[in-house]
């Protein structure tokens, strides 16, 4: 079925996180050509793109408290396997289509499009990229979302990367296309809150260890009892059972139940940006909460404490300003961004953090191309960089982990996509993801200490 020709574009956005479904619809939203759903009335359905999410099944497949928190409108949401996913694009009528997946994921999906589209003169865009900052397999990820009509970077800075790489293993590089995060904005930060309030960005994932959480944690509790007339916040991503973009073994949760906390000490969860409107201090390791906290001019700390490595992403933050220990906090130390960092990451460069100046037309080159696509009178197939010729040895297996052959079609006992699944399947599905996660919190660390002994 040929892509809709009506006013109202349709968009996929297909996520196998809650970061990275925020991410997805948020970016579509903002890169649709036409009215967006955020100016839009709410009673408008036709004002901005309609707007179907799929959420790939796994281990971070957001539960609903997530989806809630995360505030992002679809008119509809389903939870997909890949198979059944490629199944819906080779039925359903959409204009464009958001990946918004690890790599792997993403490079099995392109494949899996090349071939429900096949022979189609017109399909849908279809577009990729990062849900914040790239510090770790930078070709290795970039190469894998090769052959997306748009791979979006975050930055000027993400953006020249990303061609250098594609450019220098002779790939085309011309689907590289220049955004900004699609989540940043809120109220610019106009001077101190009562009473004024440190907050501490965790990560599912950074740190790792035991030893470097209880510090990271220990450092917070110790700033709340030198400063009793502050409010000290531990803003965790997940409760425990819950999992996002990246697995969380020791969740702090767990760690803080062991102390003595003081009444200025308090974890919270929910959005984002409700925590930063309240926010005098954002403390992280390397959380893109900082560039969320930099885009309204609150002051901001990538710790030093444990090193600036890059295992802890904080070293893309070499060069911001920004790098300080918690000695240097707890003595009063307030950092000073360095401006022209902050603009090459397209946070709060040339105008005010609610919308004004550059950031407000971060995303028009991409609205440009993709309206461009859309009135074109015939697209190209799908060309990733990867394929059983170039890599043989590596592709089959990251097509396989999504039930796929080397051709893209789905591979024989590939879960059934043309039911829902029964009560029994589901209850099975609940169970192994819960025996999932019980696995990755408790018994996998166990098993980790008994190798160290």
């Amino acid at each position: 079925m040929p892509p809709s020709t009506r006013n109202t574009p349709r968009i996929a956005v297909l996520a196998d996180s809650d970061t990275r479904w925020k991410w997805g619809a948020l970016t579509a939203d903002r890169i649709t050509p036409g009215p967006s759903m955020e100016t839009a009335s709410r009673d408008d359905a036709q004002a901005g793109p309609a707007l179907s999410g799929f959420l790939l099944r796994g281990r971070a497949t957001p539960t609903p408290r997530q989806l809630e928190e995360v505030g992002v409108r679809a008119d509809s949401l389903r939870e997909v396997t890949a198979v059944e996913f490629l199944r819906a694009m080779a039925e359903e009528e959409y204009d464009v289509v958001v990946i918004a997946l690890v790599g792997g994921g993403v490079q099995a999906m392109l494949h899996g499009l090349g071939r429900v589209w096949e022979g189609r003169e017109k399909r849908p865009v279809v577009v990729t990229g990062y849900v914040g900052v790239v510090y770790e397999k930078l070709a290795d990820g970039l190469l894998l979302r090769h052959g997306a009509d748009l791979v979006l970077a975050n930055s000027r800075q993400d953006a020249d990367r990303f061609r250098a790489v594609y450019e220098g293993v002779g790939a085309d590089a011309s689907s590289v296309t220049e955004v900004a995060l699609p989540f940043l904005g809120g109220d610019p930060y106009t001077g101190e809150h009562d009473p004024y309030t440190v907050v501490f960005a965790a990560q599912p994932s950074v740190p790792d260890s035991r030893k470097d959480r209880t510090y990271l944690l220990e450092r917070l509790v110790r700033h709340a009892r030198m400063y009793p007339d502050r409010e000290v916040l531990l803003k965790l991503r997940s409760k425990p059972g819950e999992h996002t973009t990246h697995i969380e073994e020791l969740p702090y949760q767990k760690l803080a139940q062991r102390s003595d906390l003081p009444p200025n000490f308090r974890l919270v969860y929910g959005h984002m940006g409700e925590v930063l409107d309240r926010t005098d201090l954002l403390v992280t390791v390397s959380s893109t909460a900082a560039l969320e906290s930099l885009h309204r001019r609150i002051p901001t700390v990538v710790l030093t404490d444990l090193g600036i490595r890059e295992v802890l992403g904080n070293h893309h933050f070499v060069g911001s300003g920004c790098l300080a220990s918690w000695d240097q906090l707890d003595a009063g130390h307030r950092p000073a961004p360095d401006e022209e960092w902050v603009a090459r990451q397209g946070v709060a460069a040339g105008g005010s953090p609610s919308g004004g100046g550059s950031y407000a037309h971060a995303f028009d080159a991409a609205r440009e191309r993709i309206a461009k696509l859309l009135a074109a009178s015939e697209l190209p197939p799908l060309t990733p960089y990867y394929t059983p010729a170039t890599a043989p040895g590596y592709l089959p297996g990251i097509l396989a982990r999504h039930h796929l052959g080397p051709d893209g079609s789905p591979l024989p006992g590939a879960p059934a996509a043309d039911r829902e699944p029964g009560p029994v399947r589901q209850i099975v599905r609940r169970a192994a993801r819960g025996a999932y996660r019980h696995g990755v919190q408790r018994v996998a660390p166990v098993i980790r200490r008994m190798g160290e002994l």
